[in-house]
This record gives structure tokens, C-alpha cells and sequence, in this order.
């Protein structure tokens, strides 16, 4: 180019831009017109996210339910202990029962060997499966994840799982799943591996709360909200504490500055130069 004229340089430079500009207005194009199969979850009223809403305890005890009887046989909840469920959705006594139904290998004893006891309230809750080889076999080469945070994890949050629980449909015409796999328009790619795992009546609720699909989902959600914000309430207790105090301080700072700075601010210096 160093022969070329000031002409020619000057088309190249443009041709260039083009060319560049073209190709990023062509890639822009053909990423706008490509269908979206990810659905963004719609926002719902849960009761727990207003500045000083509490967690409804009755829904989180009913969650555990559904935890226990359809969630526990695939996903874990490594980071929850028994003892979290006390004075929460449980008693003292509830939650010792409760550990107790399951068997912690422990040991040596006396003579040296393992041995089989009831869990105590400082057990974790139990894994569904003793390694991640054993959990990707029996869930065609997938690991279901740990729910302990999951709430936290997932961009959407309650609003995500939620949706995500209720969302299984057919597939739309020209989308091929492979073997095991189901689609749920709000899983990202659409193709996911977890069947539908709520249906109504697929458990019986304590209290007698009707156990319609949505309402599994929505109590099995707020119960993995507590795992994933187990501070949550006393969180908000103490912002609440915190706001009574700091309110009237910041009153009286707020007064003691303008009386301070009062002299300051209204007071005028005049300059009299002397003269000779």
C-alpha cells in the first residue's frame, strides 16, 4: 500500500468499514430473528419479600413435607442440620424425631468395628446417593444438584423454580429431545432431565391443606428459601431494631448540625479597608 494514493487508501479504509460493519449488523440480525426457547419467569407476590414480611412457617413445615417425599430421593440438602428445624417449623422433641429416622454409620466402638446409629440433632440431613458416580448413573449420566442454596443460585430465584416446577409442556414442532430427557420452557436450552415431579394429591398434607400442584410448589419453594436465607427473619427483626434507633439519631444529628453551623451560614463579614 505504500504506492497506493491518497484515493485509493481512502476506498480500501472504507471498504474495510463496511465490510466490518456488515458482518456485525448480518451476526446482530441473524441472533435477533433465531427463536428464543427460554422463557423469562413472570414476578409473583411471595408473602415473605416485602421490607418486613417474616417467612410463612406453616408453608415452610408443609415444603419440608414435599421435600422429604419427592425432592430427598434425588437432590440433597448437605448444608441443613436437624437442629436448624427447631423453634422454625418444628419442635425440640419434632426434630429429634425426626433425626432419628435416620441411620448414621459411626465408630469404632469397643472392639474396633463401625456400627449403624440414630441420627442426632446435629446430623445433616441425609444424601441420596453416596457419591456423585452412583448419583450420575441412576440419573442418566446427570447430577442433580444440592437444593441448600438453590434459591440463591438460580437467576429468577422463587420466581425461577417456581415456573420451572410448573412448566412442563410438549415440545414445539422441530425441537428433538434425546432419550430421558422432558422440556420445560423455562430450563435454559429447554431440554431437561428431571421428569415432572409434582402432580395434585401426589402427597397428603398434615394439616389438610389441599395439595393441589401449585400449591406443592409454591411450599416446597418457600422451604428451600429458608435453607438457602435460614437468617431471614431475624435479619429482618434486627433492620426493624436497627431503623428505631438510628431514625431519631440522625434527627438529633441532623439538629445539632443546623444549630452548629447555624452561626456560620447566617452570619456576614463585611471588609471596611482602612483609609488613610
Amino acid at each position: 500500500m505504500a504506492g497506493w494514493t491518497v484515493g485509493k487508501k481512502v476506498l480500501a479504509t472504507a471498504l474495510g468499514m463496511g465490510a466490518t460493519g456488515g458482518a456485525g449488523l448480518y451476526v446482530a440480525l441473524d441472533e435477533s430473528v433465531k427463536a428464543d426457547l427460554t422463557l423469562h419467569p413472570p414476578k409473583l407476590p411471595w408473602s415473605h419479600k416485602g421490607p418486613i414480611d417474616s417467612f410463612d412457617h406453616a408453608s415452610i413445615r408443609r415444603g419440608y413435607q414435599v421435600y422429604k417425599q419427592v425432592c430427598a430421593a434425588c437432590h440433597s440438602l448437605k448444608y441443613i442440620p436437624y437442629r436448624h428445624f427447631v423453634d422454625v417449623f418444628m419442635t425440640e422433641d419434632e426434630a429429634k424425631e425426626e433425626a432419628a429416622e435416620v441411620m448414621v454409620r459411626d465408630g469404632p466402638n469397643d472392639i474396633g468395628e463401625m456400627f449403624d446409629r440414630p441420627g442426632k440433632l446435629t446430623e445433616y440431613l441425609p444424601m441420596p446417593f453416596p457419591n456423585s458416580a452412583a448419583a450420575a448413573y441412576a440419573n442418566n449420566g446427570a447430577v442433580p444438584p444440592d437444593l441448600s442454596l438453590m434459591v440463591l443460585a438460580r437467576h429468577g430465584g422463587e420466581d425461577y423454580l417456581y415456573h420451572l416446577l410448573n412448566g412442563y409442556c410438549d415440545p414445539p414442532e422441530g425441537v428433538e429431545l434425546g432419550e430421558g430427557q422432558h422440556f420445560n420452557p423455562y430450563f435454559p436450552g429447554g431440554a431437561i432431565g428431571m421428569a415432572p415431579p409434582l402432580y395434585t394429591d401426589i402427597i397428603e398434607y398434615e394439616d389438610g391443606t389441599p395439595a393441589t400442584q401449585s400449591q406443592l410448589a409454591k411450599d416446597v419453594i418457600t422451604f428451600l428459601s429458608w435453607t438457602a436465607m435460614p437468617e431471614h427473619d431475624e435479619r429482618k427483626k434486627f433492620g426493624m431494631k436497627a431503623m428505631l434507633v438510628l431514625i431519631p439519631f440522625t434527627a438529633l444529628c441532623y439538629y445539632k448540625k443546623r444549630q452548629y453551623w447555624s452561626l456560620l451560614k447566617s452570619g456576614k463579614y463585611v471588609y471596611n479597608p482602612k483609609k488613610y
